[in-house]
């Protein structure tokens, strides 16, 4: 006797194939795919090593963020100090630490926009190495003069350099920061030349200032504003583009008698690893954009002359590439170079 029986349609078949498969590894039926879930972060404490040493503007500031970070992250968020080297112990440390956020880096802008075109090899690839969060404030500068100087704006002191090539002085703490490479800018804009002087101090630098061994110098309302309210120096002009609400007498710098659209800022960034799950890079950055709205961060940011820098991620990455070809011309000018 022969068995008989009904071959089941294509549809029929196919569905119980599938439930077939479900029942052999015993998850019942099917459910839809379902995204990838976020990965738990952060699972220990957070470090965010940084270049400067303790007691510096931008130093305080993160310390201050950590604290805000480290409640919202519900995880110890410690600030390691690695100063020296031009940042690049600090970076160091960072490129030899943990790749899944649980090392942030602390830079300042040299680091990205300046010192790849300044130093013949670097110790890291701003590109592969970092990726910028979000800029944690932007510092205009003043330009200072002894009090007692005779140069009563921008323009005097133009028209001296302009007579007298290379005899006019300025000063910095080092070669390509950005108090240094403001000052080329300002010459490339005005096919001026200037001598730079390093000092190894900044306190002794905005000395230097005073007591008119420098004819000038680029400073914050944090570096320079002491002696400024000391009535030791004074400030002609700002590098902004519009002046510092906290300063609404000082000038711009072409207000000031300088060069049109001159302009010059200081900023730090937070930065990741590359390659981090969008989720964790999101949180970070999320959190670290409530941590800069609080109150309390305005407060510190008004005693150190800095202001807030809103920016989504995208323009930032712009301005950062804009920021770098800017310096990249100034540093090919100045013809400055370091090993």
């Amino acid at each position: 006797m022969t068995d008989r029986f009904t071959r089941p349609s294509r549809k029929a078949f196919l569905k119980l194939a599938a439930a077939g498969a479900s029942a052999a590894l015993g998850l019942g039926a099917l459910p839809a795919l379902a995204a990838d879930p976020a990965p738990e972060w952060p699972t220990k404490p957070v470090r965010i090593i940084t270049p400067f040493p303790v007691g510096a503007g931008p130093e305080g500031v993160v310390r201050l963020l950590a604290d805000k970070l480290q409640k919202a992250w519900g995880k110890p968020v410690i600030v390691e100090n690695r100063p020296g080297g031009n940042g690049f112990i600090a970076i160091d440390a960072f490129r030899q630490g943990a790749k899944d956020g649980h090392d942030l880096m602390h830079l300042d802008n040299v680091h990205l926009v300046a010192y790849p075109h300044l130093f013949k090899k670097l110790p890291y690839d701003p590109v592969k190495d970092f990726e910028p969060v979000l800029p944690l404030f932007r510092a205009n500068f003043f330009l200072t003069t002894a009090a007692n100087s005779k140069y009563r704006n921008v323009g005097d002191i133009l028209a001296e350099a302009r007579a007298n090539p290379g005899k006019l002085n300025y000063g910095s703490w080092s070669v390509g920061n950005p108090v240094h490479l403001g000052t080329a800018l300002l010459e490339a804009m005005t096919n001026t030349e200037m001598q730079h002087v390093v000092y190894k101090e900044t306190s002794k630098l905005y000395t230097g200032v005073a007591n008119g061994e420098l004819n000038f110098a680029l400073g914050t309302m944090a570096t320079a504003g002491p002696l400024q309210r000391a009535g030791k120096i004074k400030f002609i002009g700002t590098t902004g583009l519009k002046r510092h609400p906290a300063f609404p007498d000082v000038p711009t710098v072409a207000e000031s008698g300088g060069p049109a659209g001159y302009e010059v800022s200081g900023w730090t960034t937070i930065a990741t690893p590359k390659g981090l799950p969008k989720a964790v890079a999101d949180r970070i950055q999320r959190d670290l954009e409530k941590a800069l709205a609080e109150p309390e961060i305005a407060q510190r940011y008004a005693a150190f002359g800095y202001d807030l820098f809103p920016t989504t991620r995208e323009q930032f990455g712009s301005f950062i590439q804009s920021e770098s070809t800017k310096w990249a011309g100034v540093i090919q000018r100045a013809k400055a170079s370091l090993d």
